[in-house]
């Protein structure tokens, strides 16, 4: 697996977040009217991240076996965040190489068709090879608006229960829009505080209450 890192210093396993109360249903803090969003993973929040707290935000129903939420800061938008926090919950077991793989060769294969030249991926794994962690920087220039830089920072992890097999990926992701250089540059500054940051945090502990599949829009 390419870019490889063992950590030999800060473990996965310390963990130092803590996961307030929060109600189960909460609203959305996007434009147009609130909507409830039920807490499908019923995760203790809000969130905290790096001092600051995230909020329910959204929450799908992809498949019959994976649920995914996502939760913003306070005054911040899911249609333009400046930051976010994803996790997505598989109700099944999930070979960890192969998800590993397919993001890497997303991340890789993106950056060859954008010629996007301050794009990177890499891929750092914890000492008893339990979780993986891959995170990435990517750069776009849309249609409409300002360029940004996204890095992006992604987390797996397996569960076996002896009864029960499920996996989580906790995601992070952080946008700074303006000049793609000064923006990417600033970005990878800050990789090793967020790396830090993610490996001791907890993974909230997740119970999943499925619901009906989305209809896809």
């Amino acid at each position: 697996m390419k870019n490889k890192i063992l950590l030999s210093v800060l473990s996965f396993f310390v963990f130092t977040s803590s996961f307030h109360s929060q109600e189960t249903k909460t609203e959305e803090t996007t434009i147009g009217t609130p909507v409830t969003v039920i807490d499908r993973l019923n995760i203790p929040g809000p969130i905290n991240f790096m001092g600051n707290e995230f909020l329910l935000a959204l929450s799908k129903q992809n498949s019959a076996t994976w649920a995914q939420q996502q939760y913003i800061m306070r005054d911040d938008e899911l249609s333009n965040y400046k930051e976010l926090i994803n996790i997505s919950y598989f109700d099944k077991e999930i070979d960890m190489e192969t998800a590993i793989k397919q993001k890497v060769d997303f991340v890789e294969k993106r950056r060859d068709k954008t010629q996007d030249k301050y794009s990177f991926v890499s891929v750092t794994e914890s000492p008893d090879g339990k979780e993986i962690i891959v995170d990435y920087l990517t750069t776009t220039t849309p249609n409409e608006g300002e360029p940004f830089a996204e890095y992006n920072l992604d987390r797996f992890k397996s569960f076996d229960t002896g009864e029960k097999k499920s996996f989580v990926i906790f995601s992070y992701s952080k946008r700074i829009a303006g000049d793609l250089k000064y923006a990417a540059r600033s970005l990878s500054k800050e990789r090793g505080r967020i790396m830090e940051a993610a490996i001791k945090t907890a993974i909230p502990p997740v119970t999943y209450k499925p619901t009906e599949v989305d209809k896809k829009k």
